[in-house]
């Protein structure tokens, strides 16, 4: 029986399907077929197993090609970090008020597009920059990554939708693929471009949830469908 796992991380991913962090992508994909043929409930396996398959299949996918996604380091460049930022602040930049050594507050502007490890000047010191997960948004180099809850009914047809985000509104575009995946790519949606970094994209991970409302599109198409059959 397979155990549970409260959380799917990369260690208990590569556990599921068998393979190493050395593991090619090819080894991977060998990996899950035979792992969901095993698992399958036609082949005497269950339905948990099977889905703790896919999830880990999942987890251990790039949404960019063929490579194997890398867990998010906690890039700190010194053992604590001078100022800790949102990723809506490194985003959009703003003011943010930051107690000194000797605990005068003082309120620093920061400009947009920062990373972790970037430095910043203010009150005759330098800084150093960590974004640290906020609201449920978490920075993976130039990348912005979020988990959005959706109406299983989009994930099944589709389409152009407008998405509340913990860094507001966002249309992003669902085909197939990306349905399957659970998983969108909006581009250059992330960190801003910034000296040599290169503008960052979106990566929106789509949660089905019974109880939430279509798209207003969505539901237009329905009832146009239901019209239509009358």
């Amino acid at each position: 029986m397979t155990r549970p796992a409260p959380e799917l991380s990369l260690k208990y991913a590569r556990e599921v399907l068998g393979v190493s962090s050395a593991s090619t992508p090819a080894e991977v994909r060998k990996a899950f077929r035979e792992a969901a043929k095993r698992a399958h409930p036609d082949s005497g396996g269950d339905e948990n197993s099977f889905r703790q398959v896919m999830d880990a299949y999942q987890r251990l996918q790039d949404p960019l090609g063929d490579r194997l996604v890398q867990t998010p380091t906690r890039a700190r460049p010194t053992p604590d970090p001078d100022l800790e930022i949102t990723p809506k602040l490194a985003l959009e930049g703003g003011d943010v008020d930051h107690r000194m050594p000797d605990g005068q507050f003082i309120r620093i502007t920061l400009p947009a597009g920062l990373r972790s490890g970037d430095k910043v000047r203010a009150a005759g010191a330098e800084l150093c920059v960590y974004i640290r997960a906020h609201d449920g948004v978490l920075v993976r180099g130039d990348d912005l990554w979020m988990t959005v809850k959706v109406a299983p009914g989009l994930l099944k047809k589709g389409g152009r939708v407008s998405l509340d985000t913990p860094i507001g509104r966002r249309s992003v575009w669902i085909d197939k693929k990306a349905a399957e995946r659970g998983l969108v790519r909006v581009e250059a949606e992330g960190l801003p471009a910034r000296g040599r970094r290169p503008a960052g994209h979106l990566f929106v991970r789509l949660t089905a949830t019974a109880g939430l409302a279509d798209s207003a599109a969505l539901s237009l198409l329905r009832r146009f469908a239901a019209a239509w059959a009358a």
